[in-house]
């Protein structure tokens, strides 16, 4: 009887069914501490290599080098591809050459790509030196192409077939005992100078009567990708188009690997993430960094928006009259300010998205902005009679309400506006809109409302 069956397995929250059961995490540290090995092995064997990334991004520094010393031997390829970057160098540095020799030679070459990409070279080249000959050539051709291209998200392994053949002869070919990938969707097909000229599914080859020609059973999805594009465009195109796999070619159309959709979908996942964390300015941040790099990554933009906030300030300043004759303005200045960066944000974060996903360009830019001018003049107007009306009643002057109200409509129709504006700008002149957007438009919700309200309370009340 297999010892992992004698490890109690605690009950699955139906919340978190497919996650790591955060009991598990206690029970491998517990092993870790006691130094019991085959505990240790008996809780982590039974994981997917995701959920041990997981478990080993979740303790600390010390705790994870005791794991990974007592583990032997236990951290394979699947796993590093699913650590996040920011520790895969700590976890690579922890492995003897020949472990890590075992680990990389079961991973696809996209797969040792994307591991050795975010190392040293040092680290590179210890990862390389682990490597087949011919797999370590692949990796290095694919390194040579541009970061962020379809070049370094392709694997060079393929199935591929001359284009006039049959179905039976590529089922003979496909169960000759030629190496092929360990997982594929597509056979492409090639013309002599290793041109793609189509491709034909798996299911289809093997529904299909042996003497039916490849040709005739292609798929009508085919499309191929060129080395240098950007792997974001390529992404987005099988989202698009429904793809499943696609081919990639060098400058003479000559085919050099294939992009599969599990690689497109991190892709996307990457961008999605990182367009969160730019839009709050943090960067490319993980749980697992240290405190210095998180400082590094966060300070730089506190600076430039504690800049950008003194210029709200020196817009109160020129009313400090105003707020001294009428102190109920300094209890509501924050609710303006707090409406407005809100209605920013929201237009912003939708602004970005679209930007990033091509579904806002120039063809339908102001037809947007439009939009969100008008949801921002109703939003405002809404708010405006409840604010108003209340103001009116706590502070005994409806003059007061009416300045509040007015302010807020004001506000909240150029924070809408800003939210899409300021990103299609900062794209246009090749600033990430993600990452820039946050603070000018903060700073704009800010500047105008406080000037709005303030200005509008000196020339009505005063």
């Amino acid at each position: 009887m297999d010892d992992r069956s004698e490890i109690p397995r605690p009950e699955e929250d139906e919340d978190d069914e497919f996650g790591l059961d955060p009991r598990l995490v206690e029970e491998a540290i517990e092993a870790v501490e006691a130094r019991d090995a085959a505990q240790l092995d008996a809780i982590l064997d039974p994981l997917h290599a995701a959920d041990i990334a997981d478990l080993l991004e979740q303790i600390g520094p010390g705790q994870r080098r005791a794991l990974l010393a007592l583990w032997k031997g236990g951290v394979d390829g699947d796993i590093l591809s699913e650590l996040d970057e920011s520790l895969r160098e700590e976890v690579i540095d922890g492995l003897t050459p020949g472990q890590l020799a075992l680990a990389v030679q079961e991973l696809e070459t996209d797969d040792v790509v994307d591991l050795v990409e975010d190392l040293d070279a040092e680290g590179q080249a210890e990862v390389l030196a682990a490597l087949p000959a011919a797999d370590r050539i692949a990796v290095e051709k694919a390194l040579a192409y541009p970061e962020y291209s379809a070049g370094r998200l392709m694997q060079s392994e393929v199935a591929r077939a001359p284009s006039h053949w049959t179905v039976g002869d590529a089922i003979d070919f496909l169960r000759s005992g030629v190496e092929l990938p360990d997982q594929f969707y597509h056979v492409v097909l090639i013309d002599p100078r290793l041109k793609p000229m189509g491709y034909v599914t798996l299911g289809r080859i093997l529904s299909s009567r042996r003497d039916v020609p490849l040709r005739d059973i292609s798929e009508d999805s085919f499309r191929t990708f060129h080395v240098e594009d950007e792997q974001g465009d390529v992404a987005r195109a099988f989202e698009r188009y429904h793809l499943i796999s696609a081919p990639v070619v060098d400058d003479d159309d000559r085919l050099v690997g294939v992009i599969t959709i599990d690689d497109a979908m991190t892709v996307l996942d990457e961008e999605h993430e990182e367009d969160i964390l730019r839009l709050a300015g943090v960067g490319d941040g993980a749980l697992s960094d240290s405190v210095l790099a998180t400082i590094r990554q966060r300070l730089p933009w506190l600076t430039v928006n504690l800049f950008t906030a003194g210029l709200a300030a020196l817009v109160i300043a020129q009313f400090a009259a105003t707020i001294e004759a009428l102190v109920a303005l300094a209890v509501l200045m924050p609710i303006v300010a707090s409406m407005g960066g809100n209605a920013g944000t929201q237009s912003l974060t939708v602004a970005v998205r679209a930007l990033a996903t091509r579904d806002l360009t120039r063809s339908n830019a102001w037809r947007v902005i439009r939009r969100e001018a008008v949801v921002g003049l109703l939003n405002g107007l809404a708010l405006a009679v409840v604010l108003g009306c209340v103001t009116a009643f706590l502070f005994g002057s409806v003059a007061l309400g009416g300045v509040i109200a007015a302010a807020m409509v004001v506000n909240l129709l150029v924070a809408s506006l800003a939210g899409t504006f300021v990103p299609l700008v900062l794209e246009r002149l090749g600033v990430d809109p993600a990452l820039a957007s946050g603070t000018f438009v903060t700073t704009t919700t800010d500047v105008v409302g406080f000037f709005a309200f303030l200005g509008l309370a000196t020339v009505i009340l005063l």
